[in-house]
C-alpha cells in the first residue's frame, strides 16, 4: 500500500537528490505549485515559474538547482518533472489489490492463469486464453479464444480482446477499447459490397498504453502491430495491417488507414489522418488535424492538408489570414484599370502610330535647309 506520509529525507534518498532543508518535513501528497498545500510536494520545471514557486504553499519543492529565494525545503535533482513522476508512482499511487479469480467470471476450457492474476466478476476468458502473472482484468473484460495476455497488464472495464491476439507485458488498456475487430475490407461486385475475410491477427508489444475507446483492427492477412513503448490516446482508430513503431505518441481522434506504417518516436497530433499505404519515417512530428496522403521522410515536421513542411504551412496560413485584404486590393486594382481603359483615346485600326510630341523636336542646326 502507498505510504500515507513520507519525509523529505526519504524522498531525497529515494531520488538520490540533494536535500536543502530539514529531513523530517512530512509530505502526504503531490500537487502543482498553485494548488499545493503545506504537506504537498511540488516541482519547479523552469526558472520562468520561480515566482509561482516562491508564493506556493508547498511543503517541499523539487528543483534543478538550489534556489536561495525559496524558504521551504527543496530537493535538487537533474529532472524535476521526471522525479515528481517517480515519487508519485512510488508513494502516492494506490497499489491495486489482488482479488484472485471471481466465481462470477466465465472461464473456458484450457485457460492458463499465471500467479497473482486478478479476474473481476463478469470477465469472460474463452477457450485456450492465457493470462500472465500479475495481470488484472476488470469487470466486463472479454478475452477471445487463444489470445495471449502478458505479465503485469491492466485491462480496465469492458475491454474486448478478440481471438488470436497477442499482448505483451506491462500493457495498460483503458475502458471500452477493442483489440482485434475486423478490418474494414470489402470488394464491390454487381453493385454489392462483399466482405473480405479478416483472418490476420494483432500484436501489441511491451509497455504500450491504449486509451479509452481505441480500436485496433486485425490484419486481413498477417499482423497489425503496435511496437514497444507506444502510447495511444482516447478514440484512436488503427486499421488493418498497420505497423506502428516504437515509442510513438498518438493523440486523440487520430485515424490511421490500412497498411500504413510509422517509424520510431513519431508524434501525431489530435485529429490527424493518415491515408492508406503511407510510410512515415522515424522521429516525424505531425501537427494536429493534418492530412497525410503521401510518404513522409524521417525527422520531418508536417502540418496542414495535404501535409506540407510546417514552415511552409505557417506561411500559407499567414496568407489565408490576409485574403480579405488582398481581395479588396484586387478589386481596387481592377477598378483603376477599368478607369484607365475608359479614359484612353480610341484610334481607328488603320491609323499610323505616331510618337507623342515628335513634331516639336527641333532638327540639329547642321541639317537645317539653307
Amino acid at each position: 500500500m502507498p505510504a500515507t506520509s513520507v519525509t523529505t529525507g526519504q524522498i531525497a534518498a529515494f531520488l538520490g537528490g540533494t536535500l536543502i532543508g530539514p529531513p523530517e518535513t512530512p509530505i502526504t501528497g503531490a500537487a502543482a505549485l498553485s494548488d499545493a498545500q503545506p504537506t504537498d510536494l511540488s516541482f519547479l520545471q523552469a526558472d520562468t515559474a520561480l515566482q509561482a514557486a516562491i508564493t506556493s504553499r508547498a511543503g517541499a519543492i523539487l528543483t534543478a538547482h538550489a534556489i536561495p529565494e525559496l524558504t521551504r525545503p527543496q530537493i535538487v535533482v537533474a529532472r524535476p518533472a521526471l522525479a515528481m513522476t517517480k515519487v508519485v508512482t512510488e508513494f502516492f499511487v494506490a497499489k491495486l489489490p489482488s482479488v484472485g479469480l471471481s466465481n462470477l467470471a466465465h472461464i473456458g476450457k484450457n485457460v492458463t492463469l499465471g500467479e497473482d492474476v486478478s479476474v473481476w466478476p463478469f470477465v469472460t476468458l474463452d477457450d485456450a486464453a492465457s493470462i500472465g502473472r500479475g495481470t488484472r482484468l476488470y469487470p466486463g473484460v472479454f478475452i477471445g479464444r487463444g489470445s495471449l495476455i502478458g505479465e503485469d497488464c491492466v485491462l480496465y472495464s469492458n475491454v474486448t480482446v478478440r481471438e488470436g491476439v497477442t499482448i505483451g507485458n506491462r500493457v495498460i488498456i483503458h475502458p471500452g477499447t477493442v483489440i482485434g475487430s475486423d478490418g474494414f475490407g470489402y470488394l464491390q461486385h454487381d453493385g454489392r459490397h462483399h466482405k473480405i475475410p479478416q483472418i490476420g491477427t494483432v500484436l501489441i508489444e511491451d509497455d504500450v498504453e491504449l486509451g479509452a475507446n481505441v480500436t485496433v483492427d486485425r490484419a486481413t492477412y498477417g499482423t497489425t502491430v503496435i511496437r514497444r513503448g507506444t502510447k495511444v490516446d482516447n478514440l484512436v482508430q488503427v486499421a488493418h495491417n498497420v505497423k506502428i513503431g516504437e515509442d510513438n505518441i498518438i493523440v486523440a481522434q487520430v485515424g490511421i488507414a490500412g497498411s500504413s506504417s510509422t517509424g520510431h518516436h513519431v508524434m501525431i497530433g489530435g485529429q490527424a489522418g493518415i491515408a492508406d499505404h503511407v510510410t512515415i519515417g522515424d522521429q516525424v512530428m505531425i501537427a494536429a488535424r493534418t492530412g497525410v496522403v503521401r510518404d513522409v521522410g524521417s525527422h520531418e515536421v508536417v502540418a496542414g492538408f495535404p501535409a506540407m513542411p510546417h514552415k511552409a504551412w505557417l506561411r500559407s496560413t499567414g496568407v489565408i489570414a490576409k485574403l480579405p485584404e488582398l481581395r479588396q486590393q484586387m478589386r481596387e486594382l481592377e477598378r483603376r484599370l477599368a478607369e484607365l481603359e475608359t479614359a484612353a483615346p480610341r484610334k481607328s485600326p488603320g491609323a499610323p502610330r505616331k510618337s507623342p510630341g515628335l513634331s516639336k523636336i527641333k532638327r540639329p542646326a547642321s541639317r537645317r535647309k539653307r
